[in-house]
């Protein structure tokens, strides 16, 4: 029987903050260790097969939380910030990342 842990809680919180913070042009901090939690749990989902799939080549690096996960082109930014990832190819990883109006 599935269950909600302090995990998925976490995830939500940070996440739904920043779905109301970044339309807004407001700036909402993640705590370090929250942040790092909740992304340890996302990346381990089997759900995150197909995202994970598509990072193939890319190694993702929190520059302000100690968590880093792939393998590859190095992007770099916030633990939860999408739009401010820095790096030679995370132009195109936003791009690969980011549904299309149509879908």
């Amino acid at each position: 029987m599935p269950a909600v842990t302090f995990r998925e809680t976490a995830i939500d919180y940070l996440v739904h903050g920043q779905d109301i913070a970044i339309p807004l042009g407001r700036t909402l901090p993640m705590p370090g260790s929250l942040a790092v939690l909740a992304a340890d749990r996302i990346w381990a989902s089997p759900r995150m097969f197909r995202a994970r799939k598509k990072l193939a080549g890319y190694r993702l690096t929190a520059d302000d939380a100690p968590r880093a996960a792939g393998q590859g082109h190095e992007i770099s930014g916030p633990i939860g910030a999408l739009p401010q990832l820095s790096g030679p190819r995370a132009a195109g990883l936003r791009e690969l990342l980011t549904p299309s109006p149509a879908a």
